[in-house]
């Protein structure tokens, strides 16, 4: 039970767009650097929930510098990738999905470690949410909810990363990607607004 509850309840949050779920549908519609970027969400997530249910939870929902440096941080690299990805909208003719200089994996790996370490809402979700309700399950029971939401998480990543490329019909024409990257420029600036005013 408490493993069913886990999954679905991890599912449930992540599933919403979100900055890293942008970044790596674009990367698995790029069809480029997938199983990294994947593996990086997936594991960040792991140790994450492992830490809430260890009890860091409460500690950072107790510290407000913590927090802060999270929170402007995050918001200022939300920022940055919002102006990129305006820039992108911009130049449709190098958005063809067939037709782009592949970044180097460091530098994509880099930025999937931005997207999921300095979003506070990452911290909130992860260590302070999901870990405080798989402590409600006891003590033996917690690492079973754990395991659930890590399950849930690897089960996401990888579906969004690798069957993201279904689409690839769809964006083979710029227009789609000048839409896509329209999109997630305002999606970014959107949660980097929420982000500073919240």
């Amino acid at each position: 039970m408490s493993l069913l509850a886990g999954f679905a309840t991890t599912l449930a949050m992540i599933v919403a767009i979100g900055a890293q779920n942008a970044f790596v549908l674009r990367q698995g519609l790029r069809r480029e650097h997938v199983l990294p970027v994947v593996l990086v969400c997936a594991l960040s997530d792991a140790v994450l929930i492992s830490a809430g249910i260890a009890g860091l939870g409460v500690l950072i929902s107790t510290s407000p510098l913590a927090l802060s440096i999270a929170k402007y941080g995050g918001a200022t690299f939300l920022l940055a990738y919002a102006a990129f990805a305006a820039r992108r909208a911009f130049r449709p003719t190098t958005l063809a999905a067939t037709d782009h200089t592949p970044a180097a994996v460091r530098t994509v790996v880099l930025t999937c470690l931005a997207f999921t370490w300095l979003n506070p809402h990452v911290y909130l979700d992860t260590v302070v949410l999901l870990g405080s309700l798989a402590n409600q399950h006891g003590p033996d029971a917690r690492w079973l909810y754990g395991l659930g939401s890590v399950t849930a998480s690897f089960t996401w990543f990888f579906a969004l990363g690798f069957l993201s490329r279904r689409l690839a019909p769809v964006f083979a024409r710029p227009r789609a990607w000048q839409v896509l990257d329209t999109t997630i420029a305002l999606l970014m600036t959107t949660l980097a607004t929420v982000m500073l005013v919240s």
